[in-house]
């Protein structure tokens, strides 16, 4: 029964039902892999995002990517909304590295090549974050428990969406029901007065609908016509949407009347509608699925003649538009500029706002609004007022207000733009690099038990690390074979993934990160810098401290023999160079030996633990620790 009830509530997409009937499975079957993943499916949807990543770690474990590799996908966006870029970054590569075949699996795939790309930015940019805006998140006069949206300032009147409970006491749980199926978004209104919002107001009946919800609404700059989406619910999550107009005659609205085509056409949605000017021509901005778009909702826009006819509807290209939904447009006639938002452009988690200048009939490559703006979940419905000093958008980022689960509803903000001289700093070619380059520090590296050179006291080796690592790999069967002797069932399968994931995670992504490291160093030395990298090293307990300090030496030593032979030599003539304007590499050591609290066991006869587990083999490494520019 109740899996016929998951099963209908999946069809209508209704993920709140859903996740009640799989916490009700759980509960009886809370080691099912398959439960455990559906059930965090539905949870992600539903946006109980922490409960959904503590499952989705649970599938990670036993599964490790065979059955259900978008698990690691799904961490890494969930990392991303809570703002840990550098660990979801390793999820993202981590699903990368998955030899997925077939068509299901290609948006992915490429997705999550952006997603690491995006960490990075989103890293960066926070770094560079210069306060030009002041945020106010608006009180329980806009705001309620339900969702706010597509606000925007018009004469020093706020006009927004809602989905509002209506005023109904309820006597039952049947009139509650009742009271439910009544809610329709609507149109309202609130006036500014000494920066403070009045009492809000709903648009009448002949704008907002008592069996359609309203939304989106955009004027002309007299204000004597208005352009709304009115939407029919497809299932519980998902709407077909139209847009429909009506003029103010003798200080009354019309009643509405849906656009004729080319705007609207049959069996879309046409949505989110924004009325501006483009070089004195009106011009309607909308978001659709309607066919020659690059998937999900685009931007489009059409221009209107004098004689109020819409010319045929113009794609905003594939700068703008992606695979993902890319919506809420607004235009500023000003400067030309589109702003809108989008899940696919590189950005800090959800949807992020971006901004792109029309030139010449085509439309820029978007820039990220940056940290001011942006945060890492749903950023939608940007809109300036007409003096461009005051800034909404939409937004379900924590502090918005919520029912019963957090980052469930968007809420309106407020942004004030500071006027100020302070020029934000320039992110050029070469900064941008110097600040990927400190994003891979600490950048660390593993070696086998008592690697380079064993059984000896020498503090320097001919070996280089990319030798050490790849006699490293080649170990991998047999520290899985080791570290798994004598277990069984998912015991013995958690402790195969244990040593997949250490070789994955660690061995292989150090060596791709060191290998990153040395193109970009290249690229910095070329411009003339001078870069400092420090370095330190570590090993297992097995040995005597005496010892260790020698062969932490010579794992340097081996990371430093790489840096002379790699790319045929082309770091020779940097390190210590002392001709002025060149670049220079400078190496510094600091303290090195034993971990301070080392994990692993120091019992050299229990090889299993110390020599062959993960807690052993994470200890014996190096790390370039810091890297520094300038003199």
């Amino acid at each position: 029964m109740l899996r016929q009830q998951v099963y209908t509530a999946e069809k209508m997409k209704d993920w709140h039902g859903a996740t009640q009937y799989y916490q009700r499975l759980y509960i009886h079957d809370s080691l099912n892999t398959k439960l455990q993943y559906n059930y965090a499916e539905a949870l992600r949807l539903n946006y109980d995002l922490d409960v959904a990543l503590r499952l989705y770690n649970k599938v990670a474990e036993v599964d490790n990517g065979k059955k259900y590799p978008l698990t690691f996908y799904w961490i890494g966006q969930l990392l991303k909304n809570k703002e840990q870029y550098k660990e979801a970054k390793k999820w993202f590569t981590k699903f990368g590295k998955l030899k997925l075949k077939g068509e299901d699996y290609r948006y992915f795939k490429t997705k999550s090549k952006l997603e690491e790309d995006a960490c990075d930015l989103a890293q960066i940019m926070l770094k560079n974050k210069n306060a030009s805006t002041e945020v106010e998140h608006l009180d329980a006069t806009v705001n309620g428990k339900q969702s706010e949206y597509a606000a925007f300032e018009k004469d020093s009147v706020l006009y927004f969406s809602s989905l509002r409970l209506p005023n109904v006491r309820a006597k039952s749980a049947q009139e509650e029901a009742e009271a439910m199926s009544m809610m329709y978004s609507k149109i309202y209104s609130s006036e500014i007065r000494n920066n403070k919002l009045k009492k809000i107001k709903v648009l009448d009946t002949s704008i907002n609908s008592r069996v359609f919800h309203s939304a989106n609404s955009t004027f002309n700059d007299k204000q004597t016509e208005i352009i709304f989406s009115r939407c029919t619910a497809i299932n519980a999550s998902e709407y077909t949407c139209e847009l429909y107009g009506s003029t103010l005659k003798r200080k009354k609205w019309q009643a509405a009347v849906k656009l004729k085509e080319p705007v609207n056409q049959p069996s879309v949605t046409t949505t989110q509608p924004h009325l501006s000017s483009i070089n004195g021509k009106t011009v309607l901005f909308f978001a659709s699925n309607r066919k020659g778009g690059q998937g999900g909702l685009d931007i489009w826009y059409c221009f209107r003649d004098s004689t109020g006819k819409f010319s045929e509807p113009v794609n905003a290209g594939k700068k703008i538009n992606t695979p993902d939904d890319d919506v809420s447009p607004w235009f500023v006639s000003e400067n030309n500029t589109l702003y809108f938002s989008s899940t696919w452009h590189k950005g800090f988690g959800g949807f992020d706002v971006f901004k792109s200048q029309f030139v010449n009939g085509e439309f820029t490559e978007p820039e990220n609004l940056g940290a001011d703006i942006n945060s890492s979940h749903n950023d939608v419905y940007y809109s300036e007022s007409k003096d461009g000093k005051r800034l909404y958008l939409s937004s379900n980022r924590t502090g918005s207000l919520f029912e019963d689960k957090q980052n469930c509803c968007n809420d309106i903000y407020r942004f004030t733009v500071k006027e100020t001289d302070v020029v934000p700093p320039t992110i050029d070619s070469t900064v941008l690099i110097k600040e990927k380059l400190k994003l891979l520090v600490p950048l660390t590296l593993y070696f086998h038990n008592d690697e380079p050179n064993p059984k000896t006291k020498d503090t320097v080796t001919t070996k280089n690390y990319e030798a050490t690592f790849n006699d490293y790999l080649a170990m991998r069967t047999q520290y899985s074979k080791e570290f798994s002797a004598g277990l069984k069932g998912d015991v013995k399968d958690i402790a195969h993934n244990h040593i997949d994931n250490f070789f994955s995670d660690s061995v292989s992504t150090g060596m791709e990160d060191l290998q990153k490291f040395s193109d970009m160093l290249e690229k910095v030395l070329q411009n003339g810098e001078t870069v400092k990298i420090t370095m330190k090293g570590y090993c297992s307990p097995l040995a005597s401290s005496d010892y260790n300090k020698n062969l932490a030496k010579r794992r340097i030593s081996s990371l430093r023999n790489y840096f002379i032979e790699t790319k045929d030599g082309a770091f020779v003539k940097y390190i210590n160079n002392k001709n002025e304007g060149e670049g220079k590499i400078i190496f510094e050591n600091v303290d090195i030996g034993e971990l301070p609290v080392s994990k692993a066991s120091d019992d050299f006869k229990d090889r299993r633990n110390s020599v062959f587990s993960p807690f052993a083999a994470s200890e014996r490494k190096i790390q370039i620790i810091a890297i520094s520019f300038g003199k």
